[in-house]
């Protein structure tokens, strides 16, 4: 099995659902990919890059995938699910409104660079919105040096608005999700 690294953001509603609920059903069709899944809090997030837009909701997913899959299979199959939900990179401006977007940040220990897929995420070390949520997921690990690494880069970042969502917001995106696999399940 091979540990992977996932980052979720949405900012923009797609047909009737918003981000939390976008995210919400996209954390399930993840949950039924990975082995394993752990899940972060969801965190809101100023826009980087391109900062004329909506807040993001973000959130961290690790988990593990059978040593058969390619990281351009798991490319693949999270950009299905971001245009399920209504994602298209045709026609989005570069680091713009979207309404779901699914980094690969890391891909068990491969360094890869292609014109599709750049192995670890060239710019997760850079983001707080990534490095925030992975260390909390690490912080219930056993990866020490890997949680130290993560907290010195956070502490070299400016402040880039990450919160962690309220409890409400928590509780109601847990539940969202869990309707949305359970939904899933009654397909299968």
């Amino acid at each position: 099995m091979t540990n992977v690294v996932l980052g979720l953001g949405s900012n923009t509603n797609y047909k009737s659902m918003s981000p939390l609920e976008i995210l919400a059903a996209a954390s399930a069709r993840l949950e039924r990919i990975l082995e394993g899944a752990i899940f972060s809090s969801v965190y809101e997030t100023r826009p980087m890059y391109y900062e004329a837009q909506e807040n993001f909701f973000n959130l961290i997913v690790c988990g593990f995938v059978s040593e058969n899959v390619s990281p351009l299979e798991l490319l693949e199959t999270v950009n299905a699910i971001e245009a399920e939900f209504g994602r298209n990179r045709n026609e989005e401006q570069r680091f713009g409104p979207r309404p779901l977007d699914i980094d690969i940040e890391e891909f068990g220990v491969v360094k890869m660079n292609t014109d599709r897929l750049i192995l670890p995420h060239p710019r997760m070390r850079e983001r707080q919105f990534v490095l925030v949520p992975l260390l909390e997921i690490l912080e219930k690990s056993a990866d020490f040096n890997k949680k130290e690494e993560m907290r010195k880069l956070v502490g070299k970042l400016p402040d880039q608005g990450v919160r962690k969502c309220s409890c409400e917001v928590q509780q109601r995106f847990s539940r969202l999700e869990k309707e949305c696999f359970q939904s899933q399940s009654l397909k299968f």
